[in-house]
């Protein structure tokens, strides 16, 4: 993507199942679930690199031992710098008491981070501060064993206002107004509730406060405490957490936004967020590795036994789309399919573009994460060619001679890799508060890749603000002299924010909202663009069922052309030489390419929650006004 967007975090939980023994004496190591969850977090590091997370618990440890670690980052290379510090521990250990080389239980009692659950967090700072104190897990401590609760998600809630209002109605005083906490807070609340009467349960029994401990961790009900906690959430969300006695969990929100994958076998439980990671770091295939329902959680119990129990009632799946454009990694075998194919859809419209003059036209991609669809593209040009050689052939039938065949045999399409990022480049001026004056040089071009005059097609997974195409890429593009720059993108116009994750959260920001800002007035429209403000501020005080996106009406009288046309006017740079045009997916496109992830609210404004059309209302009343701040 040549915008530059932060987006989902990533989640792993690792359940061992057998004795650390048993890893130790099958795999070498009695580490086995660390080094797991090392890879699982690299394998996900591409959501989230502004910090990272692990927690551990050790099962049944005696009192005054050491059962909960957590360790957090938010260095250069936040997931290596957290391991360097856990083996530095281990390492010290071994070194001075080298008689816990081959005795498991003296490493389960004295080293840190080793233990039988597991929890790793990899952070995009979408909301916050990207300091220590915002990087998951959070941990939430008390001396009672089963009250102590580690959490950390991939999530965002549209209604913290009212949760936080919830807590405080609850008698209880938090120390900030983030959905991170007033989620764990929640969770925490139901959980000391659920403990306090499962002990006075047992006490009447006629247990002891010692004997009432074991028990209160078999009898405890995770899936009754997450439905009471999470009974008014509203967003998109995969959480995890653990218990300090060594209860797990992870639950998906309804509407399955978030995504969240699972394998079991009698080793192991493992969530995460993506399934290839799953399927490489445990080397299993594709049809072990299942998804989690929407509205379900993994519950995984002190004794090992796991299952799937639904919390909420599922609601109609908008699983997010963007994770199959862009956010998850394209070694998934389904993720990688439809890359290819938003690709191949878009062909027809590049056709009609370059006038199917393919013989004068170069094709390419924006590095790096566009190369999937760029296949698809470049497929699917090849089949339009081979259908087009086979009519040449098949009219002039038997008396075509030998040149003749080895003319029409040899259009093929023309491939080139064009742009070149520099990666290096970027990860400085990310951070650089001059970033507008070097963004120019993100990118290098292949010289004489391109033919003076010809056609450019490049293809981008999507087209956020164009704040890159404007101020690198079209112009070093046009350096090459090609006659017309066709930029194409995966994915639709993104015209709404999104509040369940991703940051993309001002409307001003989008290219498209700018547009057909622009389109207003070009149109001297701009009193129904006031017209709108009021109809936002009318829902301010609304009921949240009652609430209507009235943002939908912003874009109503333009065509999708018409905005795309637009997008290409604002995007040309005053000096290039070459005609700019620019080339949108389709949503009919997107949702034949992705049928299972239907969620395409930054596409549409077809928000899966209610508070998904407050938030695009605030929005647009923050632009009217010119407040430069989110709407959640």
């Amino acid at each position: 993507m040549s915008d530059a967007i932060k987006h989902e975090c990533g989640i792993s939980v690792i359940r061992l199942l057998k004795p650390l023994s048993y890893y130790k004496e099958k795999y070498g190591t009695a580490f086995y679930g660390v080094n797991k969850m090392y890879l699982m977090m690299e394998k996900q590091h591409n959501r989230g690199q502004d910090g990272a997370g692990f927690a551990s618990i050790k099962l049944d440890m005696d009192p005054g031992e050491r059962y909960m670690s957590r360790v957090r980052s938010i260095q250069q290379q936040p997931i290596q710098d957290i391991f360097d510090q856990i083996n530095d521990r281990i390492n010290t250990a071994f070194k001075e008491h080298p008689e816990y080389q081959e005795d498991v239980a003296a490493q389960k009692k004295n080293i840190p981070y080793i233990g039988e659950v597991l929890l790793g967090h990899v952070r995009y700072g979408t909301f916050g501060k990207n300091s220590i104190e915002n990087v998951h897990p959070f941990l939430r401590q008390n001396n009672w064993m089963h009250r102590n609760l580690i959490v950390a998600g991939n999530f965002n809630m549209t209604n913290v206002d009212e949760l936080f209002d919830n807590l405080v109605q609850l008698g209880q005083h938090p120390k900030e107004m983030a959905d991170t906490v007033t989620v764990m807070e929640k969770i925490g609340h139901f959980l000391d509730d659920a403990v306090a009467k499962l002990y006075k349960q047992i006490k009447k029994e006629g247990f002891n406060k010692m004997e009432a401990s074991p028990l209160i961790a078999k009898r405890l009900k995770l899936n009754k405490i997450l439905r009471r906690a999470a009974k008014n959430w509203d967003g998109g969300y995969t959480m995890a957490g653990m218990l300090g006695h060594g209860d797990a969990f992870v639950l998906r929100d309804p509407s399955g936004i978030r995504p969240a994958y699972y394998y079991k076998d009698d080793e192991v439980v493992v969530v995460a967020s993506e399934r290839p990671a799953i399927q490489t770091v445990f080397n299993v295939p594709f049809e072990k590795v299942k998804e989690l329902d929407p509205g379900h959680a993994m519950i995984i119990k002190k004794d090992g036994s796991a299952s799937i129990t639904e919390i909420l009632k599922p609601k109609e799946r908008k699983a997010c789309s963007f994770e199959r454009i862009y956010f998850s990694r394209g070694s998934d075998k389904e993720i990688y399919q439809e890359r290819k194919k938003l690709g191949k859809l878009l062909f027809p419209q590049i056709l009609k573009a370059i006038n199917h003059d393919i013989k004068n036209t170069v094709f390419s991609y924006i590095p790096n994460t566009a190369e999937t669809s760029f296949f698809g593209m470049v497929k699917e040009a090849q089949n339009y060619l081979n259908k087009k050689k086979e009519e040449q052939i098949l009219s002039i039938g038997t008396k075509i001679t030998s040149e003749e065949l080895h003319e029409i045999l040899a259009v093929r399409p023309r491939i080139e890799k064009v742009a070149i990022k520099d990666a290096k480049l970027r990860t400085f001026i990310t951070q650089d508060s001059s970033r507008d004056d070097l963004v120019a040089h993100v990118y290098d071009i292949t010289y004489g890749s391109v033919k003076k005059n010809d056609n450019l097609v490049i293809i981008d997974d999507s087209i956020v603000r164009g704040t890159t195409l404007k101020k690198s890429i079209l112009r070093i593009l046009d350096r090459l002299s090609p006659k017309k720059i066709i930029v194409v993108s995966s994915a639709p116009q993104i015209r709404y924010p999104d509040c369940y994750g991703i940051d993309m959260a001002k409307l001003e920001d989008f290219i498209a909202f700018k547009a057909a800002l622009a389109l207003h007035q070009d149109n001297n429209t701009m009193d129904q663009v006031t017209a709108i403000y009021n109809k936002c501020l009318s829902q301010l005080n609304v009921k949240e069922d009652e609430i209507v996106n009235y943002v939908k009406d912003f874009y109503a009288p333009f065509t999708a052309q018409q905005i795309s046309d637009k997008i290409g006017e604002l995007l040309s740079p005053i000096d290039i030489k070459a005609e700019v045009k620019i080339i949108y997916q389709t949503i009919e496109n997107l949702h034949e390419a992705c049928p299972k992830n239907l969620g395409d609210w930054y596409f549409t404004g077809n928000y899966p929650t209610k508070g998904g059309n407050r938030v695009v209302n605030k929005a647009f009343i923050n632009f009217y006004q010119g407040k430069n701040e989110r709407a959640y």
